[in-house]
Parts: C-alpha cells; sequence; structure tokens
C-alpha cells in the first residue's frame, strides 16, 4: 500500500476540510499535482480535492463547518474552500458528455473511475484519502517511478478532447519525465497528426504553457521534441529553439534560475507577444533583450542600458548564440554599467542647442562617456 505524508496533508486547516465534506459520508480525495508531487518529493503549491458530493453539498457542508466558500466554478462542479488562509479547490467527480477540443461539457458522477478517465496522463489521474492513502484507478504509479509521461487510454482521443495537451505532453515531460528514456512514440505521432488543432487554442492558454514549459529546469529536449512533431513552428512561427541547450548551459555556469522571457528570447520567432498574448511589460522586456543580444554593446553598456537584470540576460543569450561561456567578471562590468549615471542633463546643453540638434549632442556626449568607462566627468564632457 502506498501513502504520502507530506506535512501539507496533516495540516489542522486541510484536515478541517476533509473532517467537514466527510460528515455527510462523501468521499474526499486528493488529487492530481499534490498527490504527485508529493510522491516525487517535489514542493506542492496547490491543494485540490475530488469528491463524489454536488457542489451544493460542498457549500453547505463548508458554511455548516465555518469554513470560507468561494464559488469559483461552481457551474463546472469547482469550489474553493480557505480555512485558516489555506485554499483548497475542490471539485465534484466529473464525466465528460461532449468536447470540442478546447472545452468540455462534463456531468457530475459519483464514481471516481470515471473522474480519472477524463484526465490526461496517468500520472496526473492518483487520488489520497486524508490518511495519506493512495488510490490508482488507472495504474498511473508504475509511470510515475519511471518518470514516463504516458496518456490515459488513447493518445489521440486525449488530444482530440483538448488540443492544448499536446502542449502540456511537453511540459509535463520537462519537468517530470525521465529526459533520458525519450518520448512516447505514440503520444508524438498523436501530436503529429492533430497539429491543426492547436490553431484553435487561445493564445492566453498557449501563453500559459509555454511560459510554464520554459522555466522547467531544462526543457530544451522538450522543445526539441517540440520541433520535431512541428508543434513549435504551428505555435511559434519562425522559432528555432537549437540555442536554447547552450544557454541553458550558459545559466548553468553563471548560477542563472530559469527565466522564461529569457529563453523565450533565444527561440525567436514572428509576432511571439501575440502568439503568446504576452503583457505589453513582457512584449517591452522580450523585444529589448533580443535586440540587445544582438547588437554589439559591451557588458558595461549592456547594463548601463538596460539594468543589471536585463542586461545580464542580453548577455547570456549573446554568449549561448555564439557559442561561449560565462566569465564572471562580466556580472561586475554588467554591474558597472547599471550603476553609471550620466552625468549631463538637457539643461546643461540650453540654450546652445534645441530640437533634434539637442538629442543629438546629448546622444554624442552620452557614447563618449560610456566609451571612457563611465569615468569623464561633467566638466570635461562639456568641454569636448
Amino acid at each position: 500500500m502506498t501513502r504520502i505524508t507530506e506535512p501539507w496533508l496533516t495540516e489542522p486547516a486541510t484536515q478541517a476540510v476533509c473532517a467537514a465534506l466527510e460528515r455527510d459520508g462523501a468521499q474526499v480525495l486528493f488529487v492530481g499535482g499534490c498527490v504527485r508531487n508529493a510522491l516525487l518529493g517535489v514542493a506542492v503549491s496547490d491543494i485540490d480535492i475530488a469528491t463524489d458530493a454536488t457542489p451544493d453539498t460542498v457549500i453547505a457542508l463548508a458554511k455548516a463547518a465555518g469554513i470560507k466558500v468561494i464559488p469559483t466554478g461552481v457551474d463546472h462542479g469547482t469550489v474553493t474552500l480557505v480555512r485558516d488562509g489555506v485554499a483548497h479547490e475542490v471539485t465534484t467527480f466529473r464525466r465528460d458528455v461532449a468536447t470540442d477540443g478546447r472545452h468540455a461539457t462534463v456531468s457530475f458522477s459519483s464514481d471516481v473511475a470515471e473522474d480519472a478517465a477524463r484526465r490526461d496522463f496517468t500520472m496526473n489521474a492518483l487520488y489520497a484519502r486524508p490518511d495519506g492513502t493512495v488510490i490508482d484507478p488507472l495504474d498511473g504509479l508504475p509511470d510515475l517511478a519511471a518518470r514516463r509521461v504516458r496518456f490515459i487510454g488513447e493518445a489521440r482521443d486525449r488530444i482530440r478532447e483538448d488540443y492544448l495537451r499536446s502542449l502540456r505532453y511537453f511540459r509535463f515531460h520537462a519537468w517530470y519525465g525521465d529526459q533520458s528514456k525519450g518520448f512516447d512514440p505514440e503520444a508524438m505521432a498523436a501530436i503529429a497528426a492533430n497539429l491543426d488543432g492547436l490553431a484553435r487554442l487561445s493564445h492566453e492558454r498557449v501563453g500559459g504553457e509555454m511560459l510554464k514549459l520554459l522555466a522547467a529546469p531544462d526543457p530544451s529536449p522538450a522543445l526539441a521534441a517540440m520541433r520535431s512533431t512541428g508543434a513549435l513552428g504551428q505555435l511559434l512561427p519562425g522559432a528555432d529553439d537549437r540555442a536554447l541547450a547552450p544557454l541553458v548551459h550558459v545559466e548553468g555556469q553563471a548560477a542563472m534560475s530559469p527565466d522564461p522571457l529569457r529563453r523565450l528570447a533565444v527561440l525567436g520567432g514572428v509576432d511571439v507577444a501575440e502568439a503568446l498574448r504576452l503583457s505589453r511589460a513582457q512584449d517591452r522586456r522580450l523585444t529589448a533583450i533580443r535586440e540587445a543580444a544582438s547588437g554589439s554593446a559591451g557588458p558595461e553598456e549592456l547594463g548601463y542600458r538596460l539594468g543589471a537584470t536585463d542586461g545580464r540576460d542580453a548577455m547570456l543569450l549573446r554568449l549561448a548564440l555564439s557559442g561561449q561561456g560565462w566569465d564572471t567578471a562580466l556580472a561586475d562590468r554588467i554591474g558597472t554599467g547599471a550603476r553609471a549615471v550620466f552625468p549631463i542633463a538637457a539643461r546643461d546643453l540650453v540654450p546652445g542647442f534645441s530640437g533634434a540638434e539637442l538629442g543629438a549632442e546629448l546622444a554624442r556626449l552620452e557614447k563618449l562617456w560610456i566609451d571612457s568607462g563611465f569615468t569623464l566627468g561633467r566638466d570635461a564632457l562639456l568641454g569636448s
């Protein structure tokens, strides 16, 4: 018998939610990521609970126990219960009635096996009772132990229910799969055969998945696999993942944590901000890093122009694209530029210059100052 014993399981708030729901005899089972991650020894961020109790019953039981209720998605069977500041997303067992590749029409069920069958991967169809006993309706434990990402049932059918699952497959492989064993041939074939469905997905959903994928410790094998199926080109036309592995390597040399936007910048592509529905701030940062990486500005100027963080990221991209390694002195040089303050203001040049001439003179003096290693002072610049 397999059990999980993570601290979050025995938290008084979590056990109180379980006790409240069990008061009416309902099944209460932790499900999905919290169970999977607990078995893998990975941090758990969200607590999801599945139950045979209907949403109305869940709400009534929670209120009777003094637990805060947030009707997150009652029509789809989901209610969020908050106890002592800890959120628990509770969803009634469901089965799919109809799917269109983006959304599913569901009906409530009392059978955990039906609930498991509508999920995507076997490692996500694991449940656990409040005492930690694991329930495995679809034989997902061996797949999890082998770090094998496998679709439930026919991969083709699961993908056609929701085409985002093609992208989720690569994300889960990057985070939880055994990279040394490669990718499931059935999954890869099904993804390649259903590329047209990716165009039906909302850009927001695709963007969210891509950024989660790129945040994995090393997403380069998954991106290479995406390219081989045609999924990468379908989602990000013009993107090229070949510099991603070198970037991950250089990040390791520089002891830098994964950054999805930095990695997205190295992929390139056409209309990336639109394809992934990035925010304006994300788009500005992505553009600045990519343009600076392809330019010739030195480390000090990168730090001055972009700041320490984006200046460093632009340098990391440049090194990855050129096949060079990280030098610890680069961080100091970028930091020097980030701390530098140009000693000339527009008012220093008025009334001698105005309009376009003023801008050109400021740019000329700024270049002199940068080329001097930020050593020229105000008087020396004004006299140049």
